[in-house]
């Protein structure tokens, strides 16, 4: 490929455009939008895995809009009535299709990897010490997924040069990906879960320690790779027969990985061992991805332990330890009475530090939510008012000590919590401590959270 005439296409053709959507898109939904990329654990800067996973997500929308402007491409030669007169050549008809490919393919790859690095730089400013090697195949399927789209989308306008492919191509990659982005996530159960990982988009990310199984990015490499070579062919091919010959490359492709990919969905994502590795201080542990949160968590965590087991004796919890466990969304943890779970993508553990920390940390520790909170669920947010009570008895306060501040939605509620509290602190200092306890069983029982803990408290009975 002569370098000058690529420098001279990239100059005045169309195709440095899906690079530049790709890379503007993606950057503006990022850094224009406060969505949910910017909360947790799993945000597109806090990990590696997740980043790469982010900027792969969008390509539910970007994979099909590549596939059409590469038709749009690869209308040029139709619209200017050039077909005949450049079929007459003396070049091969391959080196003519390299020209147009690879002008395109050279800034998608430019701005899906300009897109990467503004992440990758995000996350290496960040705290997390952690770098794993399983989010490169993620990355780099993805690009490979542009890629292929563009040069398949410039040979499906070469093999039917009407103004309608472009718009018709679109609009059929997009339905498809959505649906079976859909049965991803288990909503369209009909439609085959190996079908479904033929869309390179993949699901945004909500648990941190999750990535793709090894076998989900060699069949999608595979496929890919077959659907590149096949809209190489039809960019080529001059014949009919030569047309349909093309097509086998991503018949094989799609074969191919549908053979490898796991045969049940929830082998789609698996766990990063290495990350879920934990790392200790004393009774204190945390996942090695989080390991920058261990010196204060350990410190806060001794004091913490030492004020729970004050209150609760025997029955308080010996260690601290971060949640790894893996559920569905509105699922419930599963809690044991010796250890503290701690999650970071609590909101009320996320921004506590200091005494704020220790004082979350005991209220974990006594009255322990069943509902997980992060940023996508709220559930065990109703408990916060037990807690607080729980937390403020156990450190000595003279007034309750709300974990949360409250707001007009939660008035009613921090109203009953301070009648409760007055309820409680009148009682004899025995049975004080007997009602805590109590509240902590109620808590590790997963009762009615709100209703249970609140009679356990001030020592109601429950209609």
């Amino acid at each position: 490929m002569n370098g000058r005439v690529l420098g001279a296409e990239l100059k005045r053709s169309a195709a440095p455009w899906p690079g530049l959507v790709v890379l503007t898109g993606s950057l503006a939904i990022f850094f224009l939008i406060d969505g949910i990329w910017w909360r947790g654990t799993a945000r597109w800067t806090a990990h590696w895995t997740p980043m790469a996973l982010w900027t792969r997500s969008w390509l539910l929308y970007w994979w099909p809009l590549t596939a059409g402007l590469g038709a749009v491409y690869g209308l040029r030669e139709s619209r200017s009535r050039m077909t005949e007169l450049v079929a007459t050549t003396p070049r091969p008809a391959w080196r003519r299709a390299t020209l147009p490919a690879g002008a395109m393919a050279i800034p998608l790859a430019s701005g899906f990897g300009l897109l990467t690095v503004v992440g990758a730089v995000r996350v290496a400013l960040g705290p997390t010490t952690y770098l794993p090697l399983s989010w490169l195949p993620i990355s780099l399927v993805a690009l490979l997924a542009l890629v292929a789209a563009a040069v398949f989308g410039m040979g499906i306008a070469r093999a039917v040069p009407s103004v309608l492919t472009p718009p018709a191509l679109v609009l059929t990659l997009l339905m498809t990906c959505m649906l079976l982005q859909q049965n991803a996530e288990d909503k369209l159960p009909s439609v085959p879960s190996r079908l479904a990982l033929l869309s390179p988009a993949t699901a945004q990310p909500r648990q941190m320690l999750l990535t793709l199984s090894p076998s989900v990015n060699l069949g999608q490499a595979l496929w890919l790779l077959g659907l590149l070579t096949t809209g190489f062919a039809l960019l080529s091919a001059a014949r009919n027969r030569a047309r349909l010959l093309a097509a086998i490359p991503a018949l094989a492709g799609a074969v191919l990985a549908l053979l490898i990919f796991p045969a049940d969905a929830r082998g789609t994502y698996v766990v990063d061992k290495a990350a879920a590795a934990m790392v200790c201080d004393g009774p204190v542990c945390v996942t090695r991805a989080n390991r920058s949160h261990l010196p204060e968590l350990a410190a806060r965590g001794r004091e913490a332990l030492s004020r729970i087991r004050d209150t609760l004796g025997e029955q308080a919890p010996t260690q601290i330890r971060e949640n790894t466990e893996l559920r569905a969304l509105g699922d419930q943890r599963e809690l044991t009475g010796d250890t503290v779970l701690v999650d970071f993508d609590d909101p009320l553990i996320a921004e506590a530090s200091g005494d704020g920390l220790t004082r979350v940390l005991v209220a974990q520790g006594l009255v322990p939510n069943c509902a997980a909170r992060t940023p996508w669920e709220s559930g065990g947010l109703a408990d916060v008012p037990a807690q607080s009570i729980a937390a403020s008895w156990a450190l000595g306060d003279h007034r309750l000590e709300p974990l949360q501040k409250p707001d007009a939605y939660s008035q009613h509620a921090w109203e009953n919590a301070e009648a409760s509290w007055k309820k409680l602190t009148v009682l004899p200092p025995a049975e004080q401590r007997s009602r805590i306890a109590l509240a902590h069983a109620a808590a590790l029982s997963c009762q009615d959270e709100r209703a249970a803990l609140t009679a356990a408290l001030t020592g109601e009975t429950l209609p």
